[in-house]
């Protein structure tokens, strides 16, 4: 099937141009099917389904309740997707790659690595492969594999963001490829969706914003600080993941961390054991982008997504008006 085709089938039963991101310790089955119910592709990391056996597990889930729901309302829910990281340290990765296509999962989203061998099995099946890049050269190197799309992780994405404003990011890329693409960086409103469209994007890529909903599996206390902060309690530091990232700076004091010793710390190698009292990612220091402060209460993923599409239709028919 062409590309295109196969991302107009991607698309069906989509109400809103969003996939919502996968977000490590927080998206879940729940998140997934209410995100897909309301209208927009929801996704996960495989390593949420904890041993690797439980990934077909949420997988058989995830179908059979988006089957309830297609048979309940006759109308189809958006697609759903899952989150590969293809780096040498994922020991699951053969395992999970071969439960994605026993289900054929319709998006895969590769991440830090070259994605290669999920290209060919994904595409063995019919299935889409989008892959995560933060540069130009990311991207040169994941559209030579083969994928379907790219996400553009540009300056104030949370998890594992990159530094490049997207009105940068996305032209580089536009120079060299006309394919798929979804943008992530501070999305959080009907406006910031519209607006990933007027810079010629496909998709707009949202994570932070469901992380304060009644289904995602993030801690109390982790979307407790969501609804306090601002733009300025995220801190972009590699100390964590040795990759950097954005984080909640008050996570980072709770661990017992300093500001300023977190802000300074250096890229290390994944694999470095050198301080094995060190706070963990995701688990002990918590993420979050920078449009943090669009979240100030708890709510269903349903009515969250139901006040974006409001947004977002409002926003388009004031700027066709002008």
């Amino acid at each position: 099937m062409p590309q295109r085709a196969k991302i107009e089938t991607l698309k069906q039963g989509m109400r809103l141009p969003l996939i919502g991101a996968p977000m490590f310790l927080a998206s879940g089955v729940d998140l997934v099917v209410a995100q897909c119910c309301a209208g927009v592709i929801g996704t996960f990391p495989a390593l949420n389904a904890r041993p690797a056996s439980a990934l077909s597990n949420w997988l058989r889930e995830i179908e059979t309740r988006l089957a309830i729901y297609r048979e309940a309302t006759r109308s189809a829910p958006a697609a759903y997707g899952v989150n590969l990281i293809v780096n040498a340290y994922n020991e699951r990765l053969e395992e999970d790659l071969a439960t994605i296509v026993r289900h054929k999962v319709p998006l895969v989203i590769t991440s830090l690595s070259s994605p290669d061998r999920v290209v060919e099995a994904v595409h063995g099946y019919g299935g889409v492969v989008f892959h995560d890049v933060i540069k130009a050269r990311h991207a040169r190197k994941a559209v030579a594999a083969g994928v379907d799309g790219l996400i553009l992780v540009s300056a104030g994405a949370g998890g594992h963001a990159g530094t490049l404003s997207p009105f940068a990011l996305i032209e580089e890329v536009r120079a060299f490829y006309d394919g798929p693409l979804a943008l992530s960086g501070a999305i959080a409103n009907g406006r910031a969706i519209l607006a990933a469209e007027a810079l010629g994007c496909d998709f707009a890529y949202a994570g932070t914003v469901f992380i304060p909903t009644e289904e995602a599996m993030s801690p109390k206390e982790h979307k407790g600080m969501i609804l306090a902060a601002e733009a300025d309690d995220i801190l972009y530091t590699p100390m964590f993941s040795g990759t950097h990232a954005n984080y909640l700076s008050a996570s980072i004091t709770r661990a017992g961390v300093d500001l300023e010793e977190a802000r300074q710390a250096a890229p290390r190698r994944m694999t470095d054991k050198s301080d094995p009292d060190r706070p963990k990612a995701w688990k002990d220091v918590w993420s979050a982008g920078q449009a943090v402060s669009q979240s100030r209460e708890v709510q269903p993923t349903a009515r969250l997504i139901a006040k974006l599409e409001k947004d977002y239709r409002a926003a388009l028919k004031a700027l066709c008006k002008g």
